[in-house]
């Protein structure tokens, strides 16, 4: 055998594991699981109290919008924290490639807030009333 294969075992030997595990603790929650059920058992609740009502709320898109929007610009403070902390290693072509990163965001922004993507609320439905009323 080569040094390639050789290094591969402990990680064939892991996988094997983790297979061997997962199967063991479904065996058994299958084996050792309760068994009866009743219809209070099947009915949903929180905190002890019955729900009433239909638990799907119908939400405007525009929430789901603004949720991806953050969780961009989010993701994108992380990669300006990571060159902030490589700040001297990386030097001016780090500067400069994060400047344009920053440019490139701005410019997004500008484009969100000129297209309206970010104009939610009482705006965008009374905008709606009156397109339709004519």
């Amino acid at each position: 055998m080569n040094q390639a294969t050789d290094s591969l075992w402990p990680f064939v030997i892991y996988f094997l594991a983790v297979l061997l595990l997962v199967t063991t603790m479904l065996v058994l929650s299958y084996l050792l699981g309760q068994r009866r059920s009743n219809k209070a058992t099947n009915m949903p609740f929180e905190s002890g109290i019955l729900s009433v009502g239909s638990p799907q709320i119908h939400l405007s898109a525009e929430f789901y919008l603004i949720a991806i929007f953050f969780v961009i610009f989010d993701l994108e403070t992380v990669f300006i924290f990571a060159w902030a902390i490589a700040f001297f290693e990386l030097g001016w072509s780090g500067f400069i490639a994060i400047s344009l990163f920053i440019f490139i965001l701005v410019v997004a922004l500008v484009y969100e807030l000129r297209s309206g993507a970010l104009d939610w609320g009482i705006k965008t439905r009374t905008g709606l009333r009156q397109r339709e009323l004519h």
